[in-house]
């Protein structure tokens, strides 16, 4: 199934934030923009250890992102990267970031379902 980016059901648009999510089976997608200056701490908190509780498996396509996992190694992602983060991560993005990342649909709802309640 194909489907244009701008035809994923949104998620979270707050001014420049836009996320856009979709479960496909037991995988979901999410396709993200976020501003520079973007730290998603503040949208974690509430979560178990006020982290992202899924694994991701992504592409920075543009921009690049910063992050922290639960053991404090700190990585850092840019643009025409793949990479993959186990749960128990938080992110920042200084310059900005448009990221797609796939995970398992129970872990990414529950963040899914985090966020709509932050900003629904």
């Amino acid at each position: 199934m194909a489907t244009p980016i701008k035809d994923l059901p949104i998620e979270v648009a707050q001014g420049e934030l836009v996320t856009r999510y979709i479960e496909w089976g037991d995988m979901a997608l999410r396709h993200a923009s976020v501003p520079a200056g973007t730290d998603f701490g503040p949208v974690l908190r509430g979560l178990p250890e006020d982290r992202c509780p899924s694994p991701h498996w992504g592409i920075v396509l543009e921009g690049s992102l910063r992050l922290e996992h639960a053991d404090g190694t700190v990585e850092t992602a840019q643009a025409g990267e793949v990479y993959y983060w186990p749960p128990g991560h938080t992110a920042t993005s200084t310059e900005g970031a448009v990221f797609l990342e796939v995970g398992p649909v129970a872990q990414m709802r529950q963040f899914h379902d985090h966020a709509l309640h932050l900003f629904g």
